[in-house]
C-alpha cells in the first residue's frame, strides 16, 4: 500500500483537504477519486503547479516559509504535508498555521532514525542517501531531518497531540522497534 493510500484511509469521504507541498497533485487527485474529499494544493515549484493543472488538481502557488495567511481559521477539515517537513526552516510555525487553519494534520517525513541511516554514518561516514533520502548532503533540499523521537517531542512541545502514528518500511506497517526500522513516519494530529 503506498503513502497515498496510508493517508487516503484517515481522511474522512467529503472532507475538505489543503495540501501543502503538494508536488503534482496525486494524492489530492486520489482523495476527490476514492473519498470525495475536495481539496486545494499548495505548491512552489513552477513544473509541478503546472503537473498539478494537467491532472485538474486546484493549485496554488505560495512559499510555505511565508505561512498560511491566505487561508482562514478552519477552513479544511485537513491540511497535509507530505514528505515536506525536512525542507521547512520553520517548522514549528507551520504546524500552528495547519492547525489553525485545518481541524486535523496529516504530516508525513523520513525517519532519520532509520537503521540503514545510522550506519551509513557510522559506519560509512556519510550522510544517508537511500529512497526516502535520495540526495546527496550538498544537493539536498532537505534542511531538518528528524526522527520519530524529535517529531513526537516537537508536537509535545507545542502541545499538539498525536491522535495516530503509522511508521512504514516499504509501503508496510512496522510496529516492532519503529523508530529504528521504519523508514517513513506518517501522523495524525490535531491541536
Amino acid at each position: 500500500m503506498t503513502e497515498t493510500e496510508h493517508i487516503a484511509r484517515w481522511v474522512v469521504p467529503g472532507a475538505r483537504v489543503l495540501d501543502l507541498g503538494c508536488g503534482d497533485g496525486t494524492l489530492l487527485r486520489h482523495l476527490w477519486q476514492t473519498r470525495q474529499a475536495p481539496g486545494y494544493g499548495v505548491e512552489i515549484d513552477d513544473a509541478q503547479v503546472l503537473e498539478c493543472i494537467r491532472n485538474d488538481v486546484n493549485v496554488l502557488q505560495m512559499d510555505l516559509e511565508d505561512g498560511l495567511s491566505a487561508f482562514q481559521d478552519g477552513s479544511f477539515d485537513y491540511v497535509v504535508l507530505s514528505e515536506t517537513l525536512q525542507t521547512i526552516h520553520h517548522q514549528e510555525a507551520l504546524l500552528r498555521e495547519m492547525l489553525r487553519v485545518g481541524r486535523e494534520a496529516i504530516v508525513s517525513f523520513p525517519n532519520f532514525g532509520f537503521w540503514r541511516a545510522r550506519l551509513q554514518i557510522a559506519v560509512g561516514g556519510h550522510m544517508p542517501v537511500s529512497k526516502e533520502l535520495p540526495y546527496q548532503w550538498y544537493d539536498t533540499p532537505n534542511v531538518h531531518h528528524c526522527t520519530l523521537v524529535d517529531f513526537e517531542d516537537l508536537c509535545a512541545k507545542l502541545e499538539i497531540r498525536v491522535l495516530e502514528r503509522l511508521v512504514l518500511r516499504e509501503g508496510k506497517p512496522v510496529s516492532l522497534l519503529p523508530n529504528l526500522l521504519g523508514s517513513l513516519a506518517v501522523y495524525r494530529v490535531s491541536a
